[in-house]
This record gives structure tokens, sequence and C-alpha cells, in this order.
């Protein structure tokens, strides 16, 4: 069954399958999750219309919170980053700015992005990295051209293209494996230069790779290794890959698929919350409220690939609440998310009634063991 066909129910089960418990949590995420996927279903006119129902989880650690959102990623294919609240400071003050998480979503779109391009490539790539492989096995030969005979070098080797064909059948089969050959590798060294800098280095988000021939300083020239034929194809077939893929078509891809379906989980929250007659010791914790703010509501962040629209990005939050409780954040903050969600402690009953589905038999028999 395709995502966008399933139902508020079908996620929870789904969610079931990994997650004890919880119930009332599951059901708001798979009602946020069902809004998301009609959402994409209104005409482009409607869709900036319909703002996500962003979450906050209350409960203490290890109840399944950050589980749930990452098992609900996993469930679309979203892009989904945790981040920590307690890492972010006001402007002004030394420590991450607020917009990071939104750079480091971007990032990690990119790298799902790119993996989905090279698995489309693969064969492709794989065809290559033969053809280099083949080169490497015969070095000093030119390949046979195609309806001749064989071809002569400088050298007075003389190759067929049958010779070149049993060479490949022997590569294709394994027999090959454990034989040394040496290929031009372009996997980059270390870089030549180093910055050094306070705070917010990723305000120097700067892709020097892409310096033009500035690019060799810092160690994209090719250098040869000598390897093993099983190492020198999963080389190669990573740089064949690596490639063929168009790297401004994944940035695009990426940036649509953050600002459709991205998920960001806000950890450790109810540390920033600011409690009555609490003295003034932490002064940015309502800053950094402040600051998340903007961000939830829906502004352009810049990143190395261009502006992202947090608009539509859902956010989902989760705090212990024991010292404070969700009216102690801003009033603001509050009103950006409207569903609340508490998570009970797990008790023992919950735990054994998990053990007795069929899909958990390897758990039972590792408790067993255990006892």
């Amino acid at each position: 069954m395709k995502l966008e066909d399933l139902t508020p129910k079908q996620i929870v089960a789904e969610l079931d399958r990994h997650i004890i418990g919880q119930m009332k949590a599951k059901k708001a995420v798979a009602i946020a999750l069902r809004n998301r996927m009609r959402r994409q279903r209104l005409p482009e006119e409607l869709q900036d219309e319909v703002a996500p129902k962003n979450i906050i989880m209350i409960g203490p650690t290890g109840v399944g919170k950050t589980e749930i959102a990452r098992r609900l990623a996993r469930l679309t294919g979203a892009p989904f980053v945790k981040v920590e609240a307690t890492k972010y400071t006001e402007v002004g003050y030394v420590g991450r700015d607020v917009e990071s998480m939104v750079r480091d979503l971007m990032s990690v779109a990119i790298t799902m992005v790119k993996d989905e391009l090279r698995e489309q490539v693969r064969e492709k790539a794989a065809q290559r990295a033969e053809e280099i492989l083949l080169d490497a096995l015969l070095p000093g030969i030119v390949p046979a051209v195609e309806g001749s005979e064989g071809t002569e070098d400088g050298t007075g080797k003389n190759v067929s293209s049958h010779t070149r064909e049993r060479f490949r059948e022997m590569l294709r089969a394994g027999k090959l494996e454990d034989k040394d050959v040496e290929i031009a590798s372009s996997r980059p060294a270390n870089p030549a230069i180093e910055i050094f800098a306070g705070n917010n280095m990723e305000e120097l988000d700067l892709n020097l790779g892409s310096l033009g021939n500035l690019g060799n300083i810092f160690g994209n020239k090719k250098k040869k290794r000598r390897m093993t034929v099983r190492q020198a194809r999963e080389q190669l077939l990573q740089e064949e890959s690596e490639k063929m893929v168009d790297t401004e078509q994944a940035a695009e891809l990426a940036k649509d698929r953050i600002e459709n379906t991205g998920i960001i989980f806000i950890d450790e929250i109810d540390k920033i919350a600011t409690r009555e007659g609490r003295s003034s010791a932490d002064v940015s914790r309502e800053g950094v409220q402040r600051d998340i703010l903007p961000i939830v509501e829906g502004c352009q962040v810049n990143t190395r690939h261009g502006a992202v629209d947090t608009s539509h990005i859902l956010f989902i939050a989760a705090g212990a609440f024991h010292m404070s409780k969700p009216s102690d954040l801003i009033p603001e903050l509050q009103g950006r998310f409207p569903l609340r969600v508490e998570l009970e402690p797990l008790e023992a009953e919950e735990f054994f009634k998990i053990l007795t589905q069929p899909q958990n038999a390897l758990i039972r028999q590792y408790t067993e063991l255990l006892a």
C-alpha cells in the first residue's frame, strides 16, 4: 500500500510494531502526517493556506518521544533531524545559531537525495567501473577496436577483444577479487588550509571545493593507489556514481522535500522555559525561544544550497517538564504548538504484552537468555 493511501489507524498500527504503548502520541503524529499528505493533494494555490499542526510531547526520559518521531520520518521517507534546545543561545552569545537546525536538515536531505540518485545510476556506474578495472588489469594495452583482430601499442603487446572479454567474464565471476591493481583515486584528502574561528561556524558554510582550479589545493588531484579488485570496485563505483549525480538537481529536490515533508525534533525544550521566580542567571533562555519562534512560524533560512522556507516543516518539541510546564514558554511559541500529548511512563505489563507479538520472537529469546 502506498504511503498516501494509509489512514491514521494504519499509521498507528505501523508504529505499534516498534513502539510500546503511547497511543495518544501515536494518534497525534498519525493525524499530523495524514494532514500533510492531504495538503499535497490540494491545488498549489491552496497548499500555502494549510499550516502544519506542530506537537509538544510531554513525558519522562525513555518513554519513546524521540523514537516516535524517528519512526514517523522513516515511514514517510522524510528528512529528519533531532536537535537539542539547550545547545542554542540567543544572538550575541557564544553558541549555536538556531537557524543551524534548518541547515542540518538540509544536509540530511541532500544526503538522502544523492543516495537515491546514485542508486538510479548504479548500473551505468558499475559498467564504467568495470571498464576502468579492465584497463587496470591489462596495463599498457589499448582495447581492440570492435571488428578488428587486435591492437598493437608501443610496447609490442597485442590484445584481442576476445582476451578483454575473457577477463571481463573472470571479473564478473569473482575470480579476480584478491588480485592487486593500481587505480587513480580522486578521494579528497584533508584540506591544506585550516580555518579557525569562534562561534557560528555554520555561517562560514562555503563550498570550498567549488572554487574552480583552487580545488587542487584541497586535495582533489587524483593519486594512484594499489588495492585489491574488490576494494577498487567499491571505490570506483562510488566515484563514478558521484560524477553522474547532478548536485544542483539534488539540491533542488532536497529543498522541495524539506519544505513539504521535513521534520525537526526539538528535544529538551523544557530546559529553555523561563520559570516564575527564577533568577536571571540564564538570560539567554527566553531569547532562544524568541529566535526559534520565526523559524516555527515560517521564514526564509539561508543555506549553502539556497534559501529554505520553513512554513511547512513539521516541528515536534519534547521535554520532561519536571521543573517547568509548557505554559512557562513564551505565549507566541506556545501558540505555534497547538497539539500537546502527555506520554505515560512504561509499565512492566506493556513490555510483556509486546513480547507476545509474532514479530518479536527474537526479543523473547534474548529476554529468556538474560533471565
